[in-house]
This record gives structure tokens, sequence and C-alpha cells, in this order.
């Protein structure tokens, strides 16, 4: 100590060490401390700090989870309460052909309406006053039916604020209103539960292992529910352009009646005018800017076996894949230049698919015109066919004495050339070797050019494998177009559904996939498997709207299925591995002439030599 005391007054660099560290010999060891209060590591409050810890860590921590455990396992990924989805797999199971009315009764009865399954549900006093009243205003409201829960008073009020939001009736904003706004923005989701639901059946009924299946008709009558509550429509009222802004059944024009959006797009800007006469000219630019933001949707559809050597042919029981292409564009882009053209080629494709889908009897056979003229029209046709694919019976002979002559020519030449090309070198090849290795040259270079379309292929195919799993990681997004909704509560997003379907037989083939990301450009793929039995088979690929009516489109796939493949029972490799064994032992027992077997014996050989 005295001695780091003299350092420190002697040495300037002992002395500066202890002035910056406390100590002359410089910086000491790193200490390290938790700054905790003084009253937990005292000995008087050791049994306080216990069970404090024994309080937060054993009895708070553990309830904390269980609640959350109880309350989350209530709902569903949707976040849908799973007594709701046991309703609606009652009554879809009950009544497979549900049509829409019954489809927005079961929706109205969901327990996201019911105060004991939803605290955020309000009942008031001046709902038995005003309920009653409001009730009266609504024809087919069915408050008689005794099924439960389609009787209990939640579900009468939510069927009657949804019937009352469908007809456009003002309600009272403080108390009636709220409760239809938020009832309003639960529907979205809960459609599509309900429509999963409905799948989820039709699948099972396929499996075999329900007895009723619902119908194809129960699975979109639900999904029209969602666009016709997002717009505030009924399903009687089948004029699209109640979408739009100002326009109701008061003054919208019946002189001329516009069948769709694009209809009206595709009319001059006189004929415009003159329909919405009736409107101011904000209104009328509302309008047009509205229109100009619809979607249009372009599909294209293809259909093949992933995974086989000839993807285009579909054998019974295998699995075909259906590419779904949707490109989103504004309707204003696609009808700015020429909407008239436009508009009409667009009705034209329309009724070329609708003569597509009639079916045509194939038992019939074609009527000759009248006068029996067809007859003798077709008949020299027909001669003229033959003869001219009658063959010349000395053709044969020609060809023999053509292909003599040049041979015989052909040596000549080479037999002038020798005698007169002296100075010729004899390394030259003649020219039809020439004509072989240019041949040789074609074919190798066809084959690269062919290997090298095939690597080009493999590499697309797997940077979409990338693109594929790279979004999958990434996650599903919910984000597309905002959706013209005045009556809606809160920002829609624009989705649409799309599935495979066999209208012949009211079938759903494929289950329908939600699309929640179509901002511009989208590719589905939907899988199912061909028929059992060889045919003609024609589906259908649907895609709805969630958000919009009247924009709903449908394509024929038309399947050709054939027999299914017989299964080698030995693979080819293994039938050229046990051929290639049988040569080695053949050669091995010395089969071959003028070989001996290394199992041979002297007496073997004394024996031939003894014949001899």
């Amino acid at each position: 100590m005295h001695f780091s005391a003299y350092l420190a007054l002697t040495d300037d660099d002992a002395r500066r060490n202890y002035e910056r560290y406390g100590h002359p010999d410089g910086p000491g060891a790193t200490h390290f401390g938790i700054a905790l209060p003084s009253w937990i590591i005292e000995k008087e409050n050791s049994l306080w700090v216990l069970g404090l810890y024994g309080l937060v860590f054993m009895i708070a921590l553990p309830t904390v989870v269980a609640i959350w455990w109880y309350r989350s396992s209530k709902f569903s990924n949707d976040q849908v309460l799973l007594d709701t989805t046991q309703i609606y797999y009652y009554f879809v199971h009950k009544t497979p052909m549900m049509v829409f009315k019954r489809a927005l009764m079961v929706l109205a009865a969901s327990l996201e309406f019911e105060k004991g399954h939803n605290p955020e549900i309000v009942e008031r006093p001046t709902d038995n006053i005003e309920l009653p009243q409001l009730m009266k205003q609504l024809p087919n409201l069915g408050e008689k039916n005794k099924e439960r829960p389609l009787c209990f008073a939640y579900s009468i009020k939510a069927r009657s604020l949804l019937h009352a939001h469908l007809s456009r009736i003002p309600l009272p904003e403080n108390t009636l209103d709220q409760d239809r706004l938020y009832i309003v923005k639960c529907c979205p989701t809960l459609i599509q539960e309900m429509v999963t639901c409905v799948s989820q059946l039709i699948m099972l009924a396929h499996a075999g292992r329900i007895a009723r299946l619902p119908s194809l008709e129960t699975i979109e009558a639900c999904m029209k529910l969602s666009p016709h509550i997002v717009q505030a429509m009924w399903e009687s009222n089948k004029n699209p352009l109640m979408q739009l802004p100002h326009i109701n059944e008061d003054n919208l024009s019946k002189r001329r009646p516009v069948r769709s959006i694009e209809h009206l797009l595709s009319l001059s800007g006189n004929d415009r005018h003159h329909f919405f006469k009736n409107f101011s000219e904000e209104e009328y630019n509302d309008i047009m800017v509205v229109c100009r933001k619809m979607p249009h949707i372009s599909m294209e559809i293809n259909y093949e076996v992933v995974d086989d050597d000839d993807s285009g042919v579909f054998t019974a029981g295998a699995i075909v894949t259906v590419t779904v292409n949707l490109r989103r564009r504004p309707l204003g882009d696609l009808y700015e230049h020429h909407p008239q053209e436009v508009y009409r080629k667009r009705e034209e494709d329309r009724d070329e698919e609708e003569k597509v889908k009639k079916p045509v009897s194939g038992w019939k056979k074609p009527q000759p015109k009248k006068g029996g003229k067809s007859k003798s029209k077709s008949q020299p046709q027909k001669k003229r066919v033959i003869t001219s694919r009658r063959e010349d019976p000395h053709a044969d002979d020609k060809k023999e004495k053509s292909h003599s002559q040049n041979a015989m020519e052909r040596v000549e030449e080479l037999g002038g050339e020798e005698k007169g090309g002296e100075d010729t070198d004899e390394d030259e090849s003649p020219s039809h070797s020439d004509e072989s290795v240019a041949d040789e040259a074609d074919t190798e270079s066809h084959r690269e050019e062919k290997t090298n379309v095939d690597d080009d292929a493999e590499w697309e195919r797997f940077q979409k494998g990338l693109t594929k799993r790279e979004k999958a990681l990434e996650g599903k997004s919910k984000v597309s177009h905002s959706v013209h909704c005045p009556y809606f509560p809160e920002d829609k997003q624009e989705y649409w559904w799309t599935y495979v379907c066999d209208r012949r037989k009211h079938m759903l083939i494929t289950a329908p996939y939600m699309i929640t990301n179509l901002v511009e450009q989208e590719e589905v793929q939907l899988k199912f498997t061909a028929p059992p039995k060889p045919g003609i088979y024609t589906y259908q690929v649907c895609l709805r709207s969630d958000s919009y009516i009247g924009f709903d489109q449908t394509k024929d796939i038309r399947l050709d299925v054939k027999e299914a493949r017989e299964i080698p029972t030995e693979h080819p490799q293994w039938q050229e591995c046990s051929s290639n064994e049988e040569d080695d032992d053949d050669n091995h027992l010395g089969k071959d002439d003028g070989e001996e077997s290394e199992y041979t014996t002297d007496d073997d050989v004394t024996d031939d030599s003894d014949g001899e």
C-alpha cells in the first residue's frame, strides 16, 4: 500500500492511472452486477419475495394462459365461432337444396349476433318498440318459423336488419342503424365460412361418408349472399346499375334498358347523356368515374395432366390440373377508344359460349337438301378424290429405271473424273458423302436445339415452382382493390371465388378457392380426379365475385377421357438386367464356341478325347 502511494507520488504514469482509474497500476478486472432494489435481497423480506414470485408465476400466469386458450378454442382460423360452424353444418345437411332466402335466414342465426357469445352486441329497451314497427314493413320475413335457433329473438332481429339492408330502408341512426352496420360488417367472413362448410359436406358426400349431397345451387346461393349484402340489393333486383352512385329504382330510366355496366360504357356520349338526363352534371361525372373503375377480368384456362409423358391425354382416374390465369383491368381502359366494337365482340363471344353449352343430339343424321341435288354434287367429288389417290401400276418400274439411269450417269461421271483428273487429290470425298455429313450436322443441330428448348422449358417450370414456393412462404395477401359500396360500413377489398363444377349433374367438382390478391394478374391451380369411365365430359370453370353483381364468368372445358393404362408387371430396366445376367451366366458356363467351361473336369476332357 505504501509502495503504491509512493509510485503515485513519484511516477507520472502511475499518478495519471490513479487519477483516472483509482489505482496506480491502471484499469482492473471488469465487474458486473444486477440493479435490484435493496429490499429484495434483504433477509427480512425473503418470505414476501418468495410469495410474490409464487403468486405471479404459479397462479397469475397459468390463469391468463388458461383464459386465453379457453377463448381462442371457441374460434376457427377465420375467427368464426365453432358453434356457428356447427349451425351451418346442421342446416346445410338438413336442407341440401337451399335457396337465397333460406341461406339468408341461416346466416342471421349466427351466434356472433347473440349477446351471450359476443359481448359487442348491444340490446336496447327501444328494440321492443322499433323492431315490431320495422317487421311490419318487411314481407316474407319468416318470423313464425319454429326452428331453433331461427326462432330466437337475436336471430329474428338480425334477419330483420338484413332484410332492411337489402331493401335499403332507412333506420334510426343511433339504435337500429348501428346494429345494422355491425351485422353487415361481420357478414363477409361468415359467408366465407358458410361456403367452406358446404364445400366440405359436398366432398364428404362424394367420399360416401354422408348420405345427403348438398346441391350446387346451395353453395352458389351462399356465394350470392356476399355481393348482394355488400351492394344492398335483393336477388330479384337484376339491374346491375343499382350498384352505381345516385341511382335507385325511382330515377332509373326504363325507356331504353341497359343490361350491364359494360353496355352502358359501350354507348356513345350523347346516348349516355340522354340516358342520364334526369341527373345533374356532377352526378353524371360521379357515375362515370365509378363505371370506369369497375373490374374487367380476362380468364384463360389450361388443363392438363401434370407429371405425365403426354400431358394432353386424360386417362380414367388421372389427376387433372386446371390452371386459371386471371388478368384484371379497369373497364375504362377497355372501353376507352372503341367502346361499341369491344362490346359487340364480347356479346358475340358470349353467344358462342351459350351455343356451345346447348347439348347437341349426336344420333341425328344430317338431312339432305331438297331436290336431291346434294348426292349428285357429292359423288363426283368423291370420284376425284379417289382418282387423285389412285396409283399408276407401272410407277415402280419407272422408279427403278430412273434410279438405274441416275446410277449409270453417276458412274460415268466418276469414271471420266478418274481418267481426266490425274491432278486431283485422292482424298477428296464424293458429293454424296458431303450430303451425308451435312445431314448429320443438321440432325445434330436439331437435337441441340431440341435439348436447349427442353432445358429452357424445365428452367421456366423450375422458376415458376420457386415463385410459387416464395408466395406460399410469404403468405396470402388480402389487399387487391377497394370496392365501391356506399351501404357497407367499412372499406371492402375485392375478392373472387373460382371452382370447377358440372352443371348437368348439379355437382361441385373442386372446392371453391378464394382469390384475395388479384391486383393485376394471378394464377390459380384447381385439381380434381378424372372420371373412372372413358368418355367425353364437359365441366365448367366458374369465377364469382364476392363484391360486385353481374361480373361472374363461366367457361367450358371438355375432357376426352381414355381408358387407364395397364401397369407393367415388370419394368423394362429389370428385363434388360435379367437378360444381361443370363448372358453373363452363359459366358461363364462356356456355351460359346471354342471356349471351355471352368466347371468341366479332367474326366470330361478325357472322355471327349476318347470319343474322338
